[in-house]
């Protein structure tokens, strides 16, 4: 019987970092409709994964291959991520704001909120993310490679 090759997938850190927010607002916006159902929206949860998944497409896009990118690049993929953050969270507003007349103040609170929420936490990923980076980096040109010290002799 032939062994199937096993692929080691590694998720990156900032995977796991959006999942704890994520499970954490939920539960906290759970727990506020259970306490505070007149000042909470039962969209709290829709709100929570949608920003779960806006959130973790746009940090793939600013932090994909980053080892390889200069800051023109980082800049533009930044950028991108922004503008596409923005309009579909426009876009979001805007299909509950038509769908539900009623829970719409409660509903633009809520989102706020948890967007806010959202934002530092990204934040905070994107700054751990570019000091792991520029260690990477400061290590690389500290300790140069194999290959890197051998063409250096050759060329004495």
């Amino acid at each position: 019987m032939k062994k199937m090759k096993r692929i080691n997938y590694k998720v990156p850190p900032y995977v796991i970092h959006l999942l704890v927010v994520s499970i954490v607002v939920a539960a906290l916006s759970i727990l506020m409709q259970v306490a505070l159902p007149a000042y909470s929206t039962p969209a709290m949860p829709f709100i929570v994964l949608f920003f779960f998944f806006v959130t973790l497409f746009s940090l793939y896009v600013v932090l994909r291959d980053q080892s390889q990118r200069d800051s023109r690049k980082f800049v533009s993929g930044y950028m991108l991520s922004r503008i596409i953050k923005f309009m579909s969270c426009l876009l979001f507003l805007l299909i509950y704001f038509i769908a539900s007349k009623e829970d719409r103040w409660r509903f633009a609170g809520a989102f706020m909120v948890i967007y806010l929420i959202f934002s530092i936490s990204e934040i905070f990923i994107l700054k751990k993310e570019n000091s792991r980076l520029q260690k990477l980096r400061d290590a690389e040109k500290q300790n140069p490679t194999e290959t890197g010290n051998d063409e250096r002799a050759g060329q004495k």
